[in-house]
């Protein structure tokens, strides 16, 4: 909420202050007098009303579904380092940014060398990681090994929350190529995990980390985006999947691709996930996050 700035004391647009974020959808970016200014049709999450936008003061526009955007806007944020981003409602969906070129480097760097120190700090990173999936930090300096733990530890989170749920689970079984042979709750976990990864390359971006360089994922593009994604897995991931499949039990009208993404769409407003994901890049570097 921007109450108190810009006369704004009215305004309604989500913003993650702490964090320089705002999504808008539904209406126009433009700019008016030196000033980047939003003209909403209104929303269930943004009222109809005309918006000045505190452009210094964020780092990144997430722009979603049914929006245009001027070129002077564009200019405007790339004169002010703010990068702009076209996502799906609520960051279900991530299509492209601009760079974000920030006049910071910290966390990127203290990525890179962690990253780089493949038999010391990288696993360090990697341990981290499970000990806040698995709630524990484990002894084990194998990656090979922390994997399979891991994977014991999600089929019982898979078992238990389809049972919380409602839903007739039968394992996780995805052939890539193929995904619509999997029964209906292997691909709601798809869906979900697809939108739960553009919420995690938008913190990604947020943040100017580089999605290439993984700690448990090595050989994606997104193999940190992928990382930072699976620490939601347990919490969001799996339960808003299987949540999408009992409403689609219940209105098998709508396609189970879109009850997903909607589930995951909702928690993630409900939830304020992506700022959670932004701190969890921010303390992953931390000189004394743990190990």
């Amino acid at each position: 909420m921007l109450k108190g700035r810009l006369g704004l004391e009215q305004a309604r647009v989500p913003h993650a202050d702490r964090h320089g974020l705002i999504y808008l959808e539904r209406g126009s970016l433009s700019v008016e007098s030196g000033c980047l200014r939003f003209v909403g049709v209104g929303t269930e999450q943004i009222a109809a009303g005309d918006y000045l936008i505190p452009h210094q003061s964020l780092s990144l526009v997430l722009l979603g579904p049914g929006s245009t955007v001027s070129h002077d806007a564009l200019r405007l944020l790339a004169r002010h380092g703010t990068a702009l981003s076209a996502v799906g409602e609520a960051g279900v969906r991530f299509y492209t940014a601009t760079p974000l070129l920030p006049d910071f480097s910290v966390l990127a760097r203290a990525q890179v060398r962690a990253w780089a120190d493949a038999k010391g700090e990288r696993m360090m990173v990697a341990r981290r990681m499970y000990a806040w999936r698995l709630g524990e930090v484990l002894p084990h300096r194998d990656i090979t090994v922390l994997r399979g733990i891991e994977g014991s530890r999600m089929k019982e989170i898979y078992r238990i929350t389809a049972e919380r749920m409602g839903v007739h689970w039968h394992g996780r079984h995805y052939d890539r190529s193929d995904p619509l042979t999997a029964d209906e709750p292997n691909q709601a976990i798809n869906h979900a995990a697809s939108a739960i990864e553009s919420a995690a390359a938008i913190a990604v971006a947020a943040t100017a980390t580089i999605p290439q360089l993984g700690f448990i994922h090595e050989d994606s593009g997104q193999s940190f985006v992928l990382d930072i994604a699976d620490l939601f897995r347990d919490t969001v991931t799996v339960p808003c999947a299987f949540k999408a499949v009992a409403v689609h039990q219940r209105r098998p009208g709508e396609t189970l691709e879109r009850l997903a993404r909607r589930v995951v769409a909702e928690r993630l407003r409900r939830d304020q996930v992506i700022p959670s994901m932004i701190d969890r890049i921010k303390a992953l570097f931390e000189p004394k996050g743990g190990s």
